[in-house]
């Protein structure tokens, strides 16, 4: 009896231990890392971020180590058709707001942290240039209630009407390790358009930097509509990103001397041709990865070529030359002819005067 309890005990330790090996190890690695979170963090509102990341998975970070990159920094306007699914609505419909008072909202929250627009313009994620959320109400005259460390802020009073544009930074990059083509937005900056007493037209206030990365999480779980036809179709706005669907301008490129192009473009012609000088190396770097290494010069060289080549006179039916192609090739003849005529006849005259 003892020993058929024995096989008994041995047969259920069995059963509970292969039950255990087969649980999935990507979801115990995600329970380890949530519990070491939570302990680490200490706060409801990290583990609130942790479980939006396991529920909205977002893209890989940028590598550090690629062979080629290029950065961009473009201009969105939301007064344009394209972009203005993420102007409406600029008032809370009930879930449905618009991407400034989502961004809004997580900063009073306190689940993702901004920084300040330098006079260089360019991003800086560094401790010292952080910006907590009564500076930025504070400097741009936002009303709010401040309750201790709670600040309140209605909804009419969150400025997302005045903010009509965004500047985005894009990270365009060849990842040798999985021989992939990438183009993604790295960080975001909203712009607010104010009128003051002195001006007609509005005046312009990047209000702060963001990290994509920090924000796609939360992208993910609200969705925008993208069509004025089919008002079902419906996208996220990580996707709309993702996916590159808004339309923007180049306004700077990271290079070594740090300029925009409005400093070394001093008219809107020269702009424009600037612009579309950068967007043709993008698209030529994308068009030719697969094909061997091709720069902008051996481009030029390949066009002129074409060109040249584009411009030669084409053979006519049966294999002919064409009438054009026969005439020229008449007179060359003929000119030939006369030439040699006339070079022959002071050879003639010499052997004369020898005789």
């Amino acid at each position: 009896m003892k020993k058929l309890q024995y096989i008994f005990a041995f047969v259920l330790l069995n059963i509970s231990f292969l039950a255990a090996s087969a649980q999935p190890q990507k979801s115990r690695l995600q329970g380890n890392s949530r519990t070491a979170t939570t302990k680490k963090s200490g706060g409801a509102a990290q583990v609130g971020g942790n479980r939006a990341e396991l529920m909205f998975p977002t893209a890989v970070d940028v590598p550090e180590e690629v062979v080629w990159r290029r950065d961009i920094y473009r201009t969105i306007d939301l007064t344009e058709a394209g972009n203005a699914a993420l102007y409406y609505p600029t008032t809370p419909i009930g879930k449905q707001v618009n991407l400034f008072t989502l961004l809004f909202q997580l900063i009073n929250q306190g689940k993702i942290a901004v920084y300040r627009y330098n006079t260089d313009g360019l991003e800086k994620f560094t401790p010292e240039n952080r910006m907590h959320f009564k500076e930025m109400l504070d400097r741009y005259t936002i009303p709010y209630e401040a309750s201790g460390n709670t600040i309140k802020v209605d909804a009419v009073d969150i400025p997302s009407n005045e903010v009509l544009s965004y500047y985005v930074k894009e990270s365009s990059y060849y990842d040798q390790n999985t021989a992939t083509y990438h183009s993604r937005v790295t960080a975001l900056c909203p712009v607010l358009h104010r009128a003051d007493e002195f001006s007609i037209d509005p005046s312009k206030y990047p209000l702060f930097w963001v990290k994509y990365d920090d924000i796609s999480t939360y992208l993910s779980g609200h969705t925008l509509m993208v069509s004025d036809l089919n008002n079902a179709a419906e996208m996220s706005m990580a996707d709309f990103f993702a996916t590159n669907k808004y339309k923007g301008k180049i306004y700077m490129t990271t290079n070594m001397q740090g300029k925009t192009l409005q400093e070394y473009c001093p008219t809107d012609s020269l702009l424009n041709q600037e612009q579309a000088r950068i967007e043709k190396e993008m698209k030529d770097f994308e068009a030719h990865i697969w094909a061997e290494p091709v720069d902008s010069v051996e481009l030029a060289r390949q066009d002129s070529i074409a060109q040249a080549e584009a411009s030669k006179p084409k053979k006519g039916l049966f294999g002919r030359r064409s009438s054009k192609k026969s005439d020229s090739t008449a007179s060359k003849k003929t000119t030939e002819k006369k030439a040699k005529s006339s070079s022959a006849a002071p050879r003639v005259s010499v052997r004369r005067q020898r005789h």
